[in-house]
């Protein structure tokens, strides 16, 4: 198969979403469809005991939310899909920006009785920014929600994307019957009580309006046939151009839980979405037949594995083929690497890749060489743009609480910071070092794992700080006057930049107006 047909045969999705709206079950369940999984685990619930694939960290285990996003692959009638499953907590969703940058498209799962939440608004205007096309899926009909109308018009509203709807649900709640498939037009009933395999019992009706509709499923066929005409009436027919340009988005109904929608939305999935796409870097776009190999690198996580203290690197394929043992530029170093072992994923399992194509994650081993957004290439120096890292909002002093373990806290703290789970400030005035997170919960998960991960202890001294911004000059003069006066306020982050600790907004406005030459930064681009 030549590298034209490997890259259109690939899908590379992330599935985003507000906490608790059922992403990483929907993920759970594509896997189980896709066959990458014969057993569906869950993430929290008293009658199914396996765990979720997908949450692997013993923290995620134990509080039933994703605090990484992980990556599984599988191969479905001949197309290759590539899940990514964010975490949906806000305290992470610097994590979750980051890998908006290596998808193609989007599906964004919303829960029918809450409708469109607030981490869902602030996540589609990601997507907006980047045109990334998006499929709603609506789910947990199974609980007693807001009407399918009321649900679209909300999308359209709070998400300003038109909608257009490609499976309709018949009844919700405990009279929930099943969903209408308006793409393939033919009618799945499920009678199916094992909601963790997947169960063939279904019944096939091909025409809405036979009577045998009225004999499966009684009182609610009218509502049905009278819902469908009405959203043929309103709403225009299904445009795959503009879903590809993100103007448009394609809505599923189901419950992921119990497996009803999620095949119709898996086989109309892997029909409509894009390919890999071309990809933006400082030079130029990068088309993903080029024959040269060009990647990036948009994630860290270390200790995947708890019995190996093993770092690994996420590396998208923008370009090219990836060949295991074959040696590629690392651009930020100006080295020639080769890799004897990259890998591919399911969640925390591995298996080593001889060949990958564009769309695909590869996993490379990392010795503590490579940062967030390194560049892969075959040569040419070029590197990709819009790799973020926020301002952080809350900071705290970390100290070592366990004297012995002083070695130990200093390399954790180190592979943690690169994972960007957090950022690190070091006081040039006496060298204390503070933490600054985008959520709370990011400390509890630091200390954590810490202790879990490297046996080392800390604890937390509160700071009153109001944000973090790296400053920079062309006027030296000007700069190192702000340095002495400043002098208690200034740190280095990890990558020994200067970034000034403002205390109040009133600190940063008076130093903003006193030093005009000054910029003051609030993302660093890494």
């Amino acid at each position: 198969m030549g590298l034209e047909q490997e890259i259109k045969r690939r899908r590379t999705f992330a599935i985003i979403s507000h906490p608790d709206a059922g992403k990483t079950t929907l993920t759970e369940k594509l896997l189980l469809f896709g066959g990458a999984i014969h057993v569906a685990g869950a993430v929290k619930s008293n009658k199914i005991k396996k765990g979720a694939t997908s949450d692997f960290m013993e923290i995620e285990r134990q509080r039933g939310i994703s605090v990484a996003t992980s990556v599984m692959g599988f191969e479905y009638n001949d197309i290759k899909v590539n899940i990514l499953d964010t975490p949906g907590h806000e305290d992470f969703q610097e994590d979750t920006f980051r890998t908006l940058t290596a998808v193609d498209s989007v599906i964004i799962v919303i829960d029918c009785a809450k409708g469109v939440e607030a981490q869902t608004r602030k996540l589609m205007n990601v997507c907006r920014m980047r045109n990334t096309p998006v499929i709603v899926f609506i789910n947990k009909l199974d609980r007693v929600g807001k009407d399918p109308f009321d649900l679209l018009d909300e999308v359209e509203e709070e998400l300003k994307i038109k909608t257009r709807p490609l499976s309709w649900p018949i009844s919700m709640g405990p009279t929930f019957k099943g969903v209408y498939n308006m793409y393939e037009r033919n009618l799945n009933l499920f009678f199916s009580e094992d909601k963790t395999v997947v169960n063939d019992d279904v019944v096939k009706i091909d025409d809405i309006s036979s009577p045998e509709l009225d004999r499966y499923v009684g009182d609610y066929a009218g509502k049905l046939r009278e819902d469908v005409e009405l959203v043929e009436g309103i709403y225009p027919e299904f445009d795959i151009e503009s879903y590809r340009r993100g103007e448009l988005a394609p809505v599923f109904f189901g419950s992921a839980l119990n497996n009803f929608g999620v095949k119709e939305l898996l086989n109309c999935f892997c029909d409509i979405a894009p390919y890999p796409q071309k990809t933006v870097t400082d030079a130029r776009a990068i088309d993903p037949f080029e024959e040269k190999l060009t990647g990036f690198i948009f994630k860290i996580h270390a200790n995947m594995d708890p019995n190996h203290r093993n770092r690994i690197a996420f590396l998208k394929i923008c370009s090219g083929t990836f060949e295991r043992n074959r040696p590629y530029l690392h651009v930020r170093s100006g080295k020639s690497l080769r890799f004897s072992s990259p890998s591919a994923f399911m969640a925390s399992k591995k298996e080593v890749v001889d060949f990958a194509y564009p769309g695909d994650i590869v996993g490379l081993h990392d010795t503590g060489n490579f940062k967030i957004g390194d560049t892969f290439t075959e040569g040419e120096k070029i590197s990709f743009k819009g790799i973020p890292s926020f301002s952080p909002e809350l900071f705290q002093y970390i100290e070592n609480a366990d004297p012995l373990k002083f070695k130990q806290l200093a390399k954790g703290v180190d592979q943690l910071m690169d994972e960007g789970v957090a950022q690190l400030f070091t006081l040039k005035m006496n060298g204390r070092k503070i933490i600054g997170c985008v959520g709370a919960l990011q400390f509890d998960v630091i200390q954590y794992r810490l202790e879990h991960e490297y046996t080392a202890k800390c604890r937390y001294e509160p700071i009153s700080l109001y944000k973090a911004c790296w400053i920079e000059s062309d006027n030296k003069e000007q700069l190192d006057d702000f340095m002495r006066r400043k002098y208690t306020h200034v740190a280095l982050d990890k990558h020994g930049r200067d970034v000034f600790l403002a205390d109040s907004p009133y600190s940063l406005q008076l130093a903003q107006e006193k030093f005009t030459d000054i910029k003051f930064h609030f993302t660093s681009e890494f």
